[in-house]
């Protein structure tokens, strides 16, 4: 039995390479998952925000996905995603999460900082990681949406004074990608990581995996990402089976009918990240 470890630890190891942090909602999401890093031979990070949690029940994912995790013959991380209000990143750390992102960016500077430093107060002593966001991504993650007109990105200068008020343990940056599906061509400002990455001494974090071209992506580790974000695509392959699987001649409503092939197409789409992002 492999315990669950701290997200940071992991990061760090991560040399010349980005971590894939996955988006789960169910215990079959979590199993693909899984599944998809013992046959690439590769840690993993499980992580979902309030939105799945509460969908899911977080007793389930003390018992159930905790203990998938554990069993697990590589290396995971459990994460709490854009958490916007501190009273998840309590119910996180007493449900057994070994890592926690709090997500004050629509706040000013200062508050941001503010905030991010009483969840580390609170994290720290448990060993848990925190992830912080500084700088605004277009498009809807849990109950946060932002505009287009509103979103911006990460300053290097901002950067550095955030990481040294807080001590923060990674740091997700905004550079061009999204949260969601693009509307408009992706435009990945790869030149600010590598700035960012020069001026900090904390991993990068690129939120907005889906559907970022794969040369994009490796430029971006390149440059020094160390985790990045899918959700979407994933979710995606699940619905794109579902209306697979029913438009077949010879389906019929069972287990193996349904939900075994959408577990197999999110397996196969968490595999080709890990890979790319390997």
């Amino acid at each position: 039995m492999d315990l669950l470890k701290d997200m940071r630890t992991l990061l760090i190891e991560a040399d010349n390479y980005a971590l894939g942090a996955f988006e789960f909602w169910s215990v079959d999401s979590v199993m693909a998952i899984l599944a998809a890093a013992e046959e690439c031979g590769k840690p993993v990070i499980l992580q979902a925000s309030p939105l799945e949690l509460n969908f899911m029940g977080w007793g389930v994912v003390e018992r159930a996905v905790t203990y998938l995790a554990e069993q697990s013959s590589v290396s995971v991380a459990l994460h709490l995603d854009h958490a916007d209000d501190i009273k998840w990143v309590k119910m996180a750390i007493d449900s057994g999460f070994t890592s926690v992102m709090i997500d004050a960016s629509h706040h000013c500077f200062d508050e941001n900082v503010a905030i991010t430093k009483e969840v580390i107060s609170m994290a720290r002593p448990h060993g848990i990681t925190v992830e912080s966001e500084l700088g605004r991504l277009p498009g809807a993650e849990g109950a946060i949406s932002v505009e287009e007109s509103e979103a911006y990105q990460t300053s290097v200068e901002e950067a550095v004074e955030f990481v040294k008020q807080t001590q923060v343990d990674a740091l997700a940056v905004a550079v061009g990608t999204v949260h969601g599906f693009y509307k408009t061509k992706p435009s990945i400002n790869v030149e600010r990581i590598a700035q960012l990455n020069t001026a900090l001494d904390v991993p990068l974090v690129l939120h907005g995996g889906s559907g970022t071209p794969d040369d994009k992506i490796v430029e971006a580790i390149k440059a020094g990402i160390r985790k990045i974000n899918v959700c979407t695509e994933f979710m995606d392959a699940y619905g794109n089976s579902y209306y697979d699987s029913r438009a077949k001649e010879d389906y019929r409503p069972t287990v193996k009918g349904l939900f075994e092939p959408a577990m197999m197409a999110g397996k196969e789409i968490i595999k080709q990240k890990i890979k790319l992002f390997s």
